[in-house]
């Protein structure tokens, strides 16, 4: 897993849920794949290695603006 100094946080910059605050975002790595932080989802259990969160639209919609998509 990338270490946190190696993303690009995308959302989260102050316009979003919790404005500049830590919650939730997406992040680009180096590598161009995506991290997402949001609160745990707990809606049924992923396969061992793997996890799941729950993130709202808007935080999606900031992440592919920003992006440019």
């Amino acid at each position: 897993m990338s270490e946190r100094a190696e993303l690009t946080r995308v959302t989260g910059n102050g316009n979003g849920e919790c404005g500049a605050d830590d919650c939730p975002n997406v992040y680009k790595t180096e590598s161009g794949s995506f991290v997402v932080q949001g609160e745990a989802f707990s809606g049924f259990t992923p396969p061992q290695g793997e996890g799941l969160v729950e993130i709202p639209e808007s935080v999606l919609r900031e992440a592919f603006r920003v992006l440019g998509w």
